[in-house]
């Protein structure tokens, strides 16, 4: 465990955004995550677990507490029969660093999230999703730690409560700290059946069908980088949190009011399913919109930038502008992906 000297979250996060910390500590392993957070919890002090900072929102004013970086590595695989393995990851192994290795050892159920930025441990929290696919399919377990109970344990898959971009560590956020997750995947040089259009015709497959493993990630990889979604220090569309605001998910009565053409997919649950990019730009905030230091990105209208020297109040601004304009045109309330610390939309 190592304490570094307080530096500004901005240093910390993609969105290059945020104030001081009080204090920064990184933890090497899960013993010395569940030690640091208990030995500030039994003192009252705030705690903020971080691990890229690439889904964080953090006020100008900074975080008065301790900051704990998540650096715990490691990652086990277990036999599961002849055709699946349980790959056990520690928290802070980097998330598409993993994704590249399951690909290039054949083991198929997170291909299409190649180029999501971030911690493995954070994946879970999110309920991390792109192109159809989501880590909730392939999750076994995974190991926290309970700040209430003071101990740690392993919830199973099903236990985790997850949802469109949603856990329910997200709906309780700080109650668990996560530790580790196991993932089930499946021995194979295919993918798994293309759920998402657009991916399949950049592939030139119908929707269902299986693709080789490295094509999948490939293809992924242009098209997040194409729309700004790929972290690329030289590039400020890139200077963001990814997706800012989530899809909408309307009842069958409120998607009946969008347009003829606004996008609808309907879900299993008998809600409908639309497109926020959709919706912002018939609402008038083209790529690229705004005049300050904090826009709209100039390749995908979702992701909210910071071009050099904007602050977070500004980025916050220019999210609640997009949101009221979204309301007031559609009647649809965006709701923002992030985390947001110290601030709110």
């Amino acid at each position: 465990m190592a304490d570094r000297p307080a530096v500004s979250l901005a240093e910390l996060t993609t969105l290059r955004l945020g104030g001081r910390a009080g204090r920064v500590v990184e933890a090497a392993d899960a013993d010395e995550l569940v030690e640091t957070v208990l030995g500030c919890d039994l003192v009252g002090e705030p705690v903020l677990v971080l691990g890229s900072g690439s889904n964080v929102v953090v006020a100008d004013a900074g975080f008065p507490g301790t900051v704990v970086l998540v650096r715990s590595r490691g990652r086990t695989v277990e036999e599961d029969g002849p055709q699946r393995v349980w790959v056990s990851l520690e928290a802070g192994e980097d998330w598409d660093a993993f994704v590249a290795e399951a690909v290039d050892d054949g083991l198929a159920g997170v291909e299409v999230l190649s180029g999501i930025p971030g911690r493995c441990g954070a994946a879970p929290i999110q309920n991390v999703g792109a192109y159809g696919q989501e880590i909730a399919t392939s999750t076994v377990s995974v190991r926290v730690y309970d700040r209430t109970a003071r101990r740690t344990r392993t919830l199973t898959g099903a236990e985790c409560g997850f949802g469109y971009r949603t856990s329910c560590f997200k709906r309780q956020p700080g109650h668990h700290v996560v530790l580790g997750v196991t993932l089930s995947l499946r021995r194979s040089g295919e993918s798994d059946p293309l759920g998402y259009p657009e991916l399949a015709r950049r592939l030139g497959v119908p929707v269902g069908a299986r693709v080789p493993l490295a094509l999948a990630r490939s293809v992924v990889l242009d098209l997040r980088r194409a729309k700004g979604m790929l972290l690329d220090p030289g590039d400020r569309d890139t200077w963001s949190a990814g997706s800012f605001f989530t899809n909408p998910v309307l009842t069958p009565a409120a998607a009946a009011r969008l347009p003829p053409d606004a996008p609808r997919w309907p879900q299993p649950d008998g809600t409908v399913k639309t497109s926020a990019a959709w919706l912002i730009e018939r609402a008038g905030f083209g790529r690229g919109y705004g005049t300050g230091p904090a826009r709209l990105s100039s390749k995908h209208p979702l992701a909210l930038t910071n071009r050099g020297g904007a602050s977070t109040a500004q980025l916050l601004e220019l999210g609640r502008q997009v949101r009221a304009g979204v309301r007031e045109r559609f009647g649809v309330e965006l709701v923002n992906e992030p985390v947001t610390v110290g601030c709110s939309l």
